[in-house]
């Protein structure tokens, strides 16, 4: 395989494909296509680390060994057994496999991780000349997917998935995963020159990721991830990587602020800023969304109410809808407002028709991102 021209697969929550395929963009990868649930594009070896410290808005970055069809295991046990994994694992790797399948003849999932196992190792231990092999060194988890008998082989570079930036070590009940948390941030175009609150903070996840944001600062730098120890690739790409995203933050006075009813969720908020080195940039307090005011003539209101499945009953979601509706009407004419919400009824109970709305999922949950003002 050549090193030089590598090919990379993001998988995405269901509606931030556009988003992640931007950002891919503007690290300068070339090829970028978005695909449902994915994004793929071409790469060197020197992009798995820039791409992994600096996406916000993916789970994590797969890379492609392979394709090829097949509809049996015979197939699937050949053209695994055909693909040269010696290229990236080397003698004493550790290559556990996982995956999914979806459309396929092929759709017994355990079957088709022990038929992959099996050939990956017969490739191996032919390389190698072993008839065991070790598995005692660094990770190299192989993923596969199965699509309408198509079959997909990649290395998993990210280890745990991006959304775990490393700031967030205790969370409040039903936390908004931080991938989706920037892409509500992006998407209400907030670019850190306005002022940003969040209502409904919980452990702060969307005002960190705003004030990560406005620093223009990466998201992986407070963590590890499973390509820091492959062989093949050369560690001082990490650290080149690494200061190249250190070098493109920036300085300034930004105002984001994040509250909660709850002192406990705010005393979280603030823990995980300072874990995410941005305590300078957001500010949490216990305050009422229902008594939620500005006077600044321009912002951003992004936030994530309690929705009534999870947390409280639904009549209570409700009531608390109407209040901070009526508490929105009061902010004046320059602020946009972005509400994330599962509930069916939110347009009704809140007071207002959105602008526009964009179907997200939190998780497996289906939700609207509900946009006010222009």
């Amino acid at each position: 395989m050549d090193m030089r021209e590598l090919e990379l697969l993001v998988p995405t929550l269901f509606g931030l494909e556009g988003l992640c395929a931007e950002e891919l963009r503007r690290l300068k990868l070339p090829e970028v296509a978005a695909e449902n649930g994915r994004v793929r594009c071409k790469a060197a070896p020197a992009d798995i680390p820039r791409v992994n410290l600096n996406l916000r808005t993916g789970e994590r970055v797969l890379l492609v060994v392979g394709r090829y069809r097949a509809a049996d295991f015979e197939a699937l046990f050949e053209g695994c057994r055909a693909l040269p994994w010696e290229e990236f694992i080397p003698r004493e790797g550790a290559f556990p496999v996982k995956g999914h399948s979806l459309n396929s003849q092929l759709h017994a999932v355990p079957a088709c991780q022990a038929v992959l196992k099996k050939a990956a190792a017969a490739r191996l231990g032919e390389k190698y000349g072993l008839e065991t092999l070790p598995e005692s060194g660094a990770l190299y988890q192989i993923q596969f997917s199965i699509m309408r008998d198509e079959v997909t082989l990649m290395l998993d570079t990210t280890g745990a998935g991006l959304h775990k930036r490393g700031y967030r070590a205790v969370g409040v009940a039903a936390p908004l995963r931080e991938t989706l948390a920037a892409a509500m941030v992006l998407l209400s175009r907030y670019r850190g020159r306005d002022p940003f609150c969040d209502p409904f903070c919980g452990s702060g996840t969307i005002a960190i990721e705003a004030a990560l944001i406005a620093k223009n600062r990466a998201p992986g730098l407070n963590r590890a991830f499973s390509a820091q120890k492959w062989r093949w690739l050369d560690s001082g790409l990490w650290l080149q990587a690494a200061g190249e995203a250190m070098d493109g933050e920036y300085d300034g006075a930004y105002d984001i602020w994040g509250g909660d009813i709850d002192p406990k969720a705010v005393a979280i908020a603030r823990a995980n800023a300072e874990k995410a080195d941005v305590e300078d940039a957001v500010r949490f307090e216990v305050a009422d969304a229902a008594a939620f005011r500005r006077d600044a003539p321009y912002g951003r209101v992004v936030t994530n109410p309690p929705y009534g499945e999870r947390i409280l009953e639904k009549r209570e979601a409700e009531e608390l809808y109407r209040a901070f509706g009526r508490a929105v009407c009061t902010l004046p004419e320059g602020w946009r407002v972005s509400v994330l919400s599962s509930h069916t009824e939110f347009e009704r109970t809140f007071g207002r028709t959105a602008d526009k709305k964009r179907k997200l999922y939190n998780g497996m949950l289906k939700c609207d991102l509900f946009q006010y003002g222009r």
